[in-house]
């Protein structure tokens, strides 16, 4: 089983960027798909959550309008799409499937933003 995420780096505020990760060694489709970050000092939170068919979205507050998560199941792939983006985004970004009977998490993306 393997989650692999990409697409981090280093933007500056008010920028984009679109996290990808990618799943194998599992049904994906079977799984409800999340992005959690975690800042130093700071317990990981959850940012966004879809659901198997990708049919309906979760957001945390601080992320609504702003983020967008989506699933391309013929593809084992779930995005994450992060416009205007704040220096209080700054975090590694991991992937996490949950399944009836088990879940799984990736390595995290770092992502940075700053001027």
């Amino acid at each position: 089983v393997q989650l692999v995420e990409s697409g981090g780096g280093l933007v500056q505020p008010g920028g984009s960027l679109r996290l990808s990760c990618a799943a194998s060694g599992f049904t994906f489709s079977s799984y409800v798909m999340s992005w959690y970050r975690q800042s130093p000092g700071k317990e990981r939170e959850l940012v966004a959550t879809i659901t198997s068919a990708g049919g309906s979205t979760n957001y945390a507050d601080s992320v609504k309008g702003r983020f967008t998560i989506s699933r391309d199941n013929a593809k084992n792939t779930v995005y994450l799409q992060m416009n205007s983006l704040k220096p209080e985004d700054t975090a590694v970004y991991y992937c996490y499937a949950d399944g009836t009977w088990s879940d799984y998490w990736g390595q995290g993306t770092q992502v940075t933003v700053s001027s």
